[in-house]
């Protein structure tokens, strides 16, 4: 078993994304032509462990009856500059790696990211494509997450605000 860490401070390639460190909290809207519409809650963290890297954790739940929805895990790193990828494993079978800018303004942060890389096991849905744009501002975020799966293109399929739980 792992004994508890004292905090450390976020590594020096990452400090300007500080501001995502913790849990946010709210709710969204989803839509794709091959399925219905539906409100959700999500709960996201971004942690740290010293290194140059943030650590993802995000979960949906259904509005209405409470039920999983969604889940992903992974890593936000900034390999220099404004540079961003995202790293991220499904529990749906699919991997999924984006990559693209992030532009840092006075208490807030701005992600635009595209896939460059979708794994999937052969019995994940086909999915061939996602975009994320995530923009921080204060203590809300906002995104939106466009995919191209099953022989649709790549269009809206996700946008949710939340706020920070802490």
């Amino acid at each position: 078993m792992l004994e508890p860490q004292p905090a450390v401070a976020p590594h020096p390639d990452i400090a300007h994304l500080a501001p995502l460190l913790g849990t946010w909290r709210g709710s969204g809207h989803g839509e794709y032509p091959t399925i219905d519409s539906f409100d959700y809650h999500e709960e996201i963290h971004f942690g740290h462990v010293g290194r140059p890297f943030l650590t993802y954790r995000q979960r949906t739940r259904h509005a209405e009856d409470g039920r999983s929805l969604h889940a992903e895990t992974g890593y936000l790193r900034c390999p220099g500059g404004d540079r961003i990828e995202l790293i991220l494993a499904h529990p749906t079978g699919i991997t999924e790696i984006c990559e693209g800018s992030l532009d840092v303004a006075g208490d807030g942060l701005r992600l635009e990211l595209d896939s460059t890389h979708i794994g999937r096991s052969t019995t994940a849905k086909l999915v061939t494509a996602l975009g994320r744009s995530l923009r921080l501002s204060g203590d809300t975020i906002d995104y939106t997450l466009r995919m191209a799966a099953v022989g649709e293109p790549k269009q809206h399929h996700l946008a949710a605000s939340l706020r920070r739980a802490e």
